[in-house]
């Protein structure tokens, strides 16, 4: 994104009002929409969905962390609030900015089941 979006989003200056804390809760109804939104993913019981924001001087990273009480990964759970998050921050920043992208979107960890554990190793970018 342009650095005057990524400023104007920062300091709470765009017009259609708090885009990071709109781009949150958004992330958090999709982490608990993920089975309605993808046809084979299935429902499982979210405990804790957090949506986090860095902005940096052009740029605006999104991270989704999901815990769930099932026996299931929640990857696509995560992977749905990020990219909500991120589709969000575009819709309220479109009439500021409509050059900006969205992407990588990249799995950096899943952890809870010692045989399924996973960390990313290289970098995405």
């Amino acid at each position: 994104m342009q650095a005057q979006t990524a400023a104007n989003v920062a300091s709470n200056a765009m017009n259609k009002g708090d885009v990071l804390g709109t781009a949150r809760f958004a992330g958090v109804q999709a982490a608990k929409e993920a089975a309605s939104l993808l046809p084979l993913c299935g429902p499982v019981l979210v405990r804790n969905v957090s949506v986090d924001f860095n902005i940096s001087e052009a740029a605006i990273d999104v991270e989704a962390v999901v815990d769930c009480f099932d026996r299931s990964g929640v990857e696509m759970q995560a992977f749905a609030a990020a990219t909500v998050a991120a589709l969000t921050i575009y819709d309220m920043c479109k009439s500021a900015d409509r050059a900006m992208s969205i992407g990588p979107v990249v799995l950096w960890e899943r952890s809870g089941d010692p045989s399924n554990d996973w960390r990313r190793r290289d970098d995405p970018d």
